[in-house]
């Protein structure tokens, strides 16, 4: 069955074509859950919320643009939804910090370690991080989805590139003393 004839049966509620259109998408869903939340039971959780409201809105997709990036934005507003009614994004400051950059030799540290790293950054931290390095959003498209300042989100990236390249750092040291 092809995409758009999957899409057309799920504005149908057929519950068959929902469950394909699940496994077709869920793992690259997940993939993006995991970035947005602290850890895998909260990533499960936020697929789940993901796909309920891609099923409520399908009817809405007009079949402009990428369907995969349709379910993508779901995906990544459903993870900063969850924030968002937490006030996460209401202890902010403006502060201007230095901006730091975070250099990773491929062979010295693993995705999972990564992926590790950043999902134990503060929530807003880990939120801006991932909306400006690993999604490509502007400043000042992060700004409008959370709701604060462009200078929030500079200073927000600059810390928690900071942070990272804190525990990079000493993972690495570690690294190089087990070797020693």
């Amino acid at each position: 069955m092809s995409l758009d004839q999957l899409i057309q049966n799920c504005k149908k509620n057929d519950t068959k074509a929902q469950s394909e259109l699940y496994k077709l998408y869920s793992s690259k869903l997940f993939a993006i859950c995991l970035k947005y939340c602290r850890n895998r039971a909260e990533a499960e959780d936020n697929l789940q919320d993901s796909f309920v409201t891609v099923f409520n809105k399908i009817s809405q997709y007009n079949n402009k643009g990428s369907f995969e990036g349709w379910l993508k934005r779901i995906t990544i507003n459903t993870a900063l939804q969850r924030y968002r009614n937490k006030g996460v994004f209401n202890i902010v400051s403006d502060e201007k910090i230095e901006d730091v950059s975070v250099e990773i030799e491929n062979e010295d540290v693993s995705i999972d370690f990564l992926l590790s790293t950043i999902q134990e950054l503060p929530d807003r931290y880990r939120m801006v991080f991932n909306l400006y390095a690993l999604d490509g959003y502007s400043h000042k498209e992060i700004a409008e989805m959370l709701d604060i300042t462009t200078g929030t989100t500079k200073s927000n990236l600059a810390r928690a590139r900071m942070i990272l390249k804190e525990k990079i750092t000493t993972y690495k040291a570690s690294l190089n003393s087990q070797l020693s």
